[in-house]
């Protein structure tokens, strides 16, 4: 299968209409998922005939990938394949999104998928190239769907690592799987993602759960309610609602919207979940009508984040989100009060402090990762800074075998050379970032594009705190 999809993005990336990694992994995403929706729904109708019962097409027949792939090549290729796909395929799709009642059916996110996609391969001998090869997997075998998966996970962290506006859409799986280990989702638990991407955190919390399932009541919430997320960006939103269909996740309660347009201070209990897991956008700068929504108003969209998470957590919830690390020393006044809020009444209970560059070639920022939970107020902050012992480059990047053993260290809140705990008392100014007392009077050489990341960071600091004095004169 790998094989395959190699073979094919190698030749879209001779077409005309393709340009970089996130193109083709876009077209590559709807080629694919025709065909899984084709074995998905021969698999059912095939259960359904055992049961002697009828099984209900959600495509209808002329539209399903096993009848218009059947077609002869010779008189249905190039531009007549083109045209069908342009303006008889894709349009069928689209209206998928008018259908009424059930918003969280497959039916509407097949809709929805089509809806912000469209058909970019400029040749129709390119496109029946592809679909040919494609039309030799077989997706019906829960081995292959596992396989199948992978390779799309793979094709994200292509895009990802591609860098420019695609790195957005790709968190570092080791990152997430110690995120997720962390705060441990149990069967029942409720999981949301304020800013869901290609939902890596959903997917990998999915597979943290379902070892656990005993039951089939089990499996139905986990597979129907279990999962929510929001995501504004259309190509981010397509792949991710993909991702989770072909993990198994038929029924995704994912939502095309921008989160920070909802008022916390509406949110209610029952709106709210018992897990959070998100890695918020940051570095971006927030209109004043947006800043409304919120509490403490600033244009920084991390902040804004981080107040809307905090909000939406079930009493006895909990968390575990990565921030940049001017949101641990940043002293403005929007800042302390964010921090205050959750210090004061919420449990900030550990701070993991990640290395530079893990998220390049998308961004050098430092970052850390801040874990809460929504029982009694913080005493003091378990801290842990990673150390590999290497550079972080583009062809080396983080592996989860290197960071596997915080884990162990956080639920023991072990203290070691990296590790220690910090009373909520001795805290300056909510200035809560790591400073490792056995590092503090080493002298540290720092290599040339370190000292450069940071006064990039500060830099980013300092434009921030101009921007607000700027508001605050006007």
């Amino acid at each position: 299968m790998q094989q395959h999809i190699n073979r094919i993005t190698d030749i879209l990336r001779r077409d005309d209409g393709i340009s970089g990694a996130m193109h083709y992994t876009e077209q590559i995403s709807w080629i694919l998922f025709l065909k899984f929706l084709d074995d998905y729904e021969s698999s059912q109708a095939d259960a359904a005939d055992l049961d002697g019962r009828e099984y209900t097409y959600i495509i209808e027949s002329q539209y399903r990938w096993s009848e218009w792939i059947a077609r002869d090549n010779r008189h249905f290729s190039g531009d007549d394949f083109k045209e069908f796909i342009n303006k008889e395929l894709f349009p069928y799709f689209k209206r998928f999104r008018n259908v009424d009642g059930d918003y969280h059916s497959i039916k509407y996110k097949i809709g929805e998928i089509f809806y912000f996609l469209d058909n970019r391969i400029e040749s129709g001998h390119t496109i029946r190239e592809v679909v040919n090869i494609i039309d030799g997997m077989n997706f019906q075998k829960q081995e292959d769907l596992f396989e199948l998966s992978k390779i799309y996970e793979d094709l994200l962290q292509g895009m990802g690592n591609d860098g420019g506006n695609s790195g957005e859409f790709y968190t570092p799986r080791a990152i997430i799987k110690l995120i997720v280990d962390i705060v441990d989702p149990k069967v029942g638990d409720t999981i949301y993602d304020p800013a869901s991407g290609s939902c890596g955190f959903l997917i990998e919390a999915f597979h943290h759960i379902r070892p656990q399932i005993t039951t089939d009541k089990e499996l139905s919430f986990l597979s129907h309610s279990t999962f929510f997320g929001n995501e504004k960006t259309p190509l981010a939103y397509i792949l991710g609602v993909m991702n989770m269909i072909l993990h198994g996740v038929h029924n995704p309660n994912i939502s095309k919207t921008n989160t920070l347009t909802t008022n916390i201070r509406d949110i209610q209990e029952k709106d709210r979940y018992d897990i959070i897991l998100a890695n918020p956008p940051f570095g971006g700068k927030e209109k004043e009508q947006i800043q409304q929504n919120f509490i403490f108003p600033t244009t920084a969209t991390e902040m804004l984040f981080l107040q809307h998470i905090a909000k939406m957590l079930k009493t006895s919830g909990r968390t575990g989100i990565v921030v940049p690390e001017w949101v641990l020393f940043n002293t403005s006044e929007a800042f302390k009060n964010i921090k205050k809020e959750i210090l004061e009444n919420y449990n900030l209970h550990t701070i993991i402090s990640l290395p530079a560059w893990v998220f390049l070639p998308y961004s050098g920022v430092k970052t850390n990762i801040i874990f809460f939970d929504r029982v009694g107020v913080t005493r003091d902050i378990w801290y842990h800074e990673i150390n590999l012992g290497r550079k972080l480059t583009k062809n080396k990047p983080i592996s989860y075998a290197e960071i596997k053993e915080v884990v162990e260290l956080q639920k023991n809140r072990s203290i070691t050379e990296n590790s220690w705990i910090v009373p909520v008392g001795s805290i300056k100014d909510y200035d809560i970032s790591a400073k490792n007392p056995n590092t503090a009077n080493k002298i540290v050489v720092e290599a040339p594009d370190s000292i450069l990341a940071r006064v990039g960071e500060r830099g980013n600091h300092l434009e921030k705190l101009y921007g607000e004095l700027l508001g605050m004169i006007r």
